[in-house]
């Protein structure tokens, strides 16, 4: 059978949960180009925003297992819908923020906590359930692929309202763009209606979720990804903190930064569909270190270099080609190890080293920039660890490729 007639079935459920991560994830991604004029507007500087986007990442990823273990529980719609309400929430606190504790709350903990009910590892796990093993590779670089094209609408948007309205208007907008988040929820939910099918010719289990991290914990290849994946969230989340406030000290045009963040979501989705469909035929493991180190390299070529507004874009099409090829190759990992029973779950945990990587990258890098003056030790230091993490990753993956150990 075709991809297509694999995928027909299902296809509101993909569909949903493809939009509900494509909108919560192109604000989120978005929320750079609020920190120079909010900076101005409030007592809150460059270091007190990054920590709070540092705060959001900690309590998305410290939350992750804890949400995939309840829609395992309980079932993927409502922990869907309320991480939704709860997205919804934060982005009004934040819009009527008048200093850090409204950021915070409202930027930082709640909008992590909702993430954490809809982003990456939960609209990934959906979407495993809802297609058969042969189809998944591709469907789950499809899903991160439309998952990033929320970023076309939502830096555009947000730029064009900040620049004749201001900040304030600006996270409303992104407020309006969050509400089509509710559908997408309620049509992804379907998912809780499917049977759930063995991994591997296994039959569904009873296994705890405990046994199950205890497993997890157990395989050297789970272990190893997981500690890459920190790394990984260091580098993205240094970059869609502080790239706008780097360019503004370079003294480029602000809406170079929005086109930036526009470039990334664009090549992000020819990266999901490409490591997508490769995941599909080569070692899901090696790919991930590739993207690791070609990252690492693309960093040092940017920075090195005097920032203009030709390399600055061609810059961030690199980064966004290798940005979300990481999702559909960690969630297939988990559900090729482990299975699909406690794969949300699984999968919280090792995002959950990403989000401990983005609160260094967003925070440190923010802490550096206020000590030192500048991001160059920064920069350097996101190169050096990319490229260890990535050439752990490959030679691990080669030399001991990872055994299924199926929990249904």
């Amino acid at each position: 059978m075709s991809v297509a007639e694999d995928l027909r079935p299902n296809l509101a459920i993909v569909l949903g949960a493809a939009v509900m991560l494509s909108i919560g994830m192109g604000v989120r991604q978005s929320f750079g180009l609020v920190m120079p004029p909010l900076t101005r507007d409030i007592a809150v500087s460059v270091s007190d925003f990054a920590l709070a986007l540092s705060v959001q990442n900690l309590a998305w990823g410290l939350l992750q297992p804890v949400a995939g273990l309840l829609a395992a529980r309980l079932g993927f719609r409502p922990v869907m819908l309320s991480g939704t309400l709860l997205y919804l929430a934060g982005l009004a606190l934040f819009a009527s923020a008048q200093g850090l504790v409204g950021v915070m709350l409202g930027a930082g903990a709640l909008i992590g906590v909702a993430l954490a009910c809809t982003a990456s590892a939960i609209a990934l796990a959906v979407g495993s359930r809802a297609v058969p093993a042969r189809s998944r590779s591709l469907v789950l670089g499809a899903i991160t692929a439309t998952g990033s094209l929320g970023a076309l609408l939502s830096a555009p948007l947000g730029q064009a309202l900040i620049v004749e309205l201001g900040w304030r208007a600006g996270v409303l907008g992104f407020f309006a763009l969050a509400l089509g988040m509710l559908p997408a929820a309620w049509l992804a939910g379907r998912v809780d209606r499917l049977p759930l099918p063995g991994a591997g010719g296994a039959a569904p289990g009873d296994i705890s979720p405990r046994a199950a991290l205890a497993s997890a914990f157990k395989t050297p290849s789970f272990l190893v990804m997981t500690g890459a994946y920190f790394v990984c969230g260091m580098q993205l989340l240094f970059i869609t903190t502080h790239l706008p406030s780097y360019l503004a000290i370079c003294g480029l045009d602000p809406a170079l930064s929005a086109q930036a963040l526009a470039a990334i979501g664009l090549f992000n989705v020819f990266g999901g569909l490409f490591f997508g469909w490769a995941g599909g035929r080569w070692s899901k493991l090696a790919l991930l270190g590739g993207i690791y180190v070609s990252r690492s390299l693309v960093l040092v070529w940017y920075f090195v270099l005097p920032p203009t507004p030709a390399t600055t874009l061609v810059f961030a099409s690199l980064m966004g080609f290798l940005w979300l090829g990481v999702g559909p190759l960690v969630a297939g990992s988990v559900a090729e190890m482990f299975g699909l029973r406690w794969q949300a779950m699984i999968q919280g945990v090792a995002f959950m080293s990403h989000q401990l990587g983005s609160f260094l990258g967003a925070f440190g890098g923010g802490l550096l920039f206020e000590t030192l003056g500048s991001y160059d030790l920064a920069w350097r230091l996101g190169v050096g660890l990319g490229l260890l993490a990535g050439l752990v990753q490959v030679s691990f993956a080669l030399m001991r490729p990872p055994r299924a150990r199926s929990f249904a």
